[in-house]
This record gives C-alpha cells, sequence and structure tokens, in this order.
C-alpha cells in the first residue's frame, strides 16, 4: 500500500504529464498553536493540557493552546495580569525558545517542498506557506490536503491546519474555517464549490479577513453596514480602491469572488535592511551596558549581513527609554535614534562596532532608565562590488576571511565563543527568559534523552 507521500506525488507527476490546465487553486498550510506545539512536541505529557509561551523578556502571552483559550487566558495580555489565572488551572508556561521554533518551522517547510515541489511553496511566516495546488483535479484536493497534513505531522510532530480554495485570501478564510471546529473539519476545509465558497464568505466576520485591519473592520460597519466577508465580496472594485486602500482593496476584492490576484512569490532571499533588537532583561540607566548591548546586536546585525553577501554602507542606532508603568495603561516609552553614513560599506563587524558604540554617546541621557535598544544597517550592496584599499597591507584587506573564520567558529560551537570586547563578558542587561526550555535540536549539550 503507498504511503500519503508517494500517492501525493504519483499524483503530481500524473497530471505534470497530462499538463490538464486546472483553475488555479491554493492551499495555506498553518503550524497549530505554533509555539505552543513545539514545546508539546518534546513533553508530551502536556498533551490537551493548556500551555502558553511568553514573548521576550517573559513581557506577554505571544501563543496559547486551545485548552488554555478555554480558560480565557487572553491572547497578548500581560504575563503578570493574567498569572493568577495561570497558577489556578496550573498553566505549562515557557520563555521563548526561537532557536527550536526556527529549526522546527525549517523541517516543517523542507517537507512540505519534498511533498510538493519547491516551485510549489512560498513560505509566508514562520508558521505558514502557500502552496500552489492548480496541477490537481479539484476532486482530489481534499484528500491530498489529508495527505499532506498527516505527512507533515508524521515527519516533524507538528499539527497543522489547510485551507484550500481559489484565491490566498480564500484559502486563509478555508483555514480559519478549518480550526473553529477540528473535530468536525479534521482540521482540514476545501473551497471548491460556488456553494461552500458563499458559506464559508457568510460565517467570516469582516475583521478575520486577511487584509482587513481593525480601523478598516470598525469603517466597514458603521459607515456601509458590512457585517460579513459575503457582504464584502458583492461590493464594487471601485469600492475598494476608494475604501480600502487602492489596489490592494481591488485585490482584495476579487480574491473574495474567486479571482487569484496574488500570485505565488519566491521567498525573499536578500534583505534591503538588517536590523537586530532586543528588550533589556531589566532597566538599564549605565552607558557602558548600553554599549555593550549595542555592540553585540551589531555582532549579529554583521553576521546576517555576511549571511547574504553583503556590505552596509548605513548604520543606525536607537534606544528606548522606560516609561512610567500605571499597571493598566502602558507607556511605549520614547525612542531615541541616530545615524551614520560609513566612508565605504563594509560587513565587517569591527567596522560597524566602532560607529555604532559611538553613537551611543550621542543618545544616552544620564539618570534615564532605558528598556531597549536596536541596530539597523541599511544602505545594502552585494560586498563583491567592495574594492580593496591600495593603500593599506595586504593582510588588511583580507577582513573577510577573518569574519568568515569567526562566524563558522561560532556557528559550530554556539554561544559566542568568539566575540569582540566591546561586546562585554557578564552581560547583565540580556533578556530574560526565566523559563525557557532546552534547544533540543540547535544545541548538542541541550540533546532530548531518551532513558
Amino acid at each position: 500500500m503507498p504511503t500519503t507521500l508517494q500517492s501525493i506525488q504519483t499524483d503530481l507527476f500524473a497530471h505534470h504529464t497530462l499538463n490538464t490546465g486546472y483553475r488555479s487553486m491554493y492551499a495555506i498550510v498553518d503550524c497549530n498553536n505554533f509555539y505552543c506545539s513545539c514545546e508539546r512536541l518534546f513533553k508530551p505529557h502536556l498533551d490537551n493540557k493548556p500551555v502558553v509561551v511568553l514573548s521576550n523578556n517573559d513581557g506577554c502571552i505571544i501563543s496559547r493552546s486551545d485548552e488554555a483559550k478555554a480558560l480565557g487566558v487572553d491572547m497578548a495580555g500581560p504575563y503578570f495580569m493574567a498569572k493568577p489565572l495561570i497558577k489556578k488551572h496550573d498553566v505549562a508556561v515557557f520563555s521563548s525558545n526561537y532557536n527550536l521554533y526556527g529549526d522546527l518551522s525549517m523541517r516543517v517547510m523542507d517537507t512540505l517542498r519534498v511533498i510538493i515541489g519547491e516551485e510549489n511553496v512560498e513560505v509566508y511566516s514562520v508558521d505558514e506557506a502557500f502552496v500552489d495546488l492548480s496541477i490537481f483535479p479539484t476532486q482530489d484536493l481534499e484528500r491530498i490536503a489529508r495527505d499532506m497534513r498527516e505527512t507533515v505531522e508524521q515527519w516533524t510532530g507538528i499539527k497543522v491546519s489547510i485551507g484550500v480554495a481559489p484565491t490566498k485570501v480564500l484559502a486563509k478564510l478555508a483555514n480559519r474555517l478549518s480550526k473553529k471546529n477540528k473535530k468536525e473539519t479534521d482540521c482540514v476545509m476545501v473551497l471548491d464549490t460556488e456553494e461552500k465558497i458563499r458559506a464559508g464568505l457568510e460565517k467570516t466576520p469582516v475583521g478575520d479577513i486577511w487584509g482587513v485591519g481593525h480601523q478598516y473592520a470598525k469603517k466597514l460597519k458603521e459607515q456601509w453596514f458590512i457585517d460579513d466577508a459575503l457582504q464584502l465580496s458583492k461590493m464594487s472594485e471601485e469600492f475598494g480602491r476608494m475604501h480600502l486602500g487602492g489596489v490592494v482593496g481591488v485585490r482584495l476584492i476579487r480574491e473574495l469572488n474567486g479571482i487569484a490576484s496574488k500570485d505565488m512569490q519566491d521567498e525573499l532571499v536578500t534583505k534591503k535592511m538588517i536590523a537586530t533588537t532586543r528588550m533589556f532583561g531589566s532597566p538599564v540607566d549605565n552607558i557602558h551596558d548600553i554599549k555593550e548591548a549595542v555592540a553585540t546586536y551589531t555582532s549579529r546585525a554583521a553576521e546576517k549581513l555576511r549571511r547574504q553577501y553583503s556590505a552596509a554602507s548605513i548604520i543606525s542606532v536607537f534606544v528606548v527609554a522606560k516609561g512610567e508603568n500605571h499597571n493598566v495603561t502602558f507607556n511605549r516609552g520614547i525612542t531615541h535614534s541616530r545615524y551614520t553614513i560609513l566612508p565605504t560599506a563594509t560587513a565587517f563587524t569591527n567596522e560597524l562596532i566602532k560607529p555604532a558604540v559611538a553613537l551611543v554617546d550621542h543618545l544616552y541621557k544620564k539618570g534615564t532608565q532605558y528598556k531597549k535598544a536596536g541596530v539597523m544597517l541599511s544602505g545594502l550592496v552585494p560586498d563583491a562590488s567592495i574594492q580593496g584599499n591600495l593603500f593599506l597591507p595586504e593582510t588588511k584587506n583580507n577582513g573577510r576571511l577573518l569574519m568568515d573564520m569567526i562566524d563558522n567558529i561560532n556557528f559550530s560551537q554556539r554561544d559566542d565563543v568568539l566575540k569582540f570586547a566591546a561586546s562585554g563578558t557578564t552581560r547583565d542587561w540580556k533578556m530574560r527568559q526565566e523559563l525557557r526550555s532546552p534547544r533540543y535540536t540547535t544545541r548538542w549539550e541541550e540533546l532530548y534523552e531518551v532513558k
């Protein structure tokens, strides 16, 4: 009996050979409560129990299992306000573990590429990907979607929901419906007929449509009495142009009516700007600590820069002052920023740290507490276009070789085995992650142990 993967790939080969040319059909594959699912993968005793994951510095709740949602734990709510409810119901709490989440996300996306072909997969976010299913006959889509779901779960341990429809907007809508009643849909929803699409549009509040934000939803309800997706789909394209952001609104109306306007896109590999920002573990008022943090963030940004073979000609630094906290009303704090244009574009950490740290002197105010800092690199150019300096010895022009060596050692050994002195050694300002689980898949010393 063929496996689910063999079944999908047999169909894929057959329909490519026949060149049947069916109408466009897209699937959105969405990992269920992704961060919570990653934590449960190595703690199976937490299956069917409430779980939440916290944001940077353990500040807010950014992921909830279905069981935690049922208890009334608010999404994006402050952790300290939810603590009484969490303790009362013995909810499992974890700090963000981005090393683990990023690795498992890559495994899910790679699985989809193996199943359906790399050219048919568009990674949309860390836990979502669009898949082009246009080559398959309509009557086979539900079976193929279920086979995809089973294969992803079998290979990675991560459960996913899949929505399939003629456009990306409708696919997102179908995905939302598949998760509303998981027992009934088994996390798969295919909108492949006019009747199913109409029913799906009618069940979807206008504020839950992909591309319709809170303000637009409020405006649509109050001014035009549009409450659901079906009502919006009946509006003209000119209405979308006038009241929903121009060409974006036109595309939205078309997509709701089954006319594909958003093509599959290649994953953006070369970024136009690179940033590294972090919250401090606790408010910082010492300029030395802020400089250490900025130097560390610059090193991180420089690594990303070299990874895409680019060099930066502009470096910006910002710091965020700690605002007053009145428990109910939160002040975001004032952001102060400055930038400098570099004499020549560079990807060398040492050449980026020096101007970055110098900018802190202009931003820092004695007596002020700061809660966040960040570094942004822009004006990016290919590093191959940078010429060496004729007035420097050859050894000085070999900085890229040194940087590559440092990157390779740090990547293989982890945890910044090699770092510049400006980054500090104690790093008392580091982000708070008191409840982080082990990085099971990316650190040798933290590998999962089977007893």
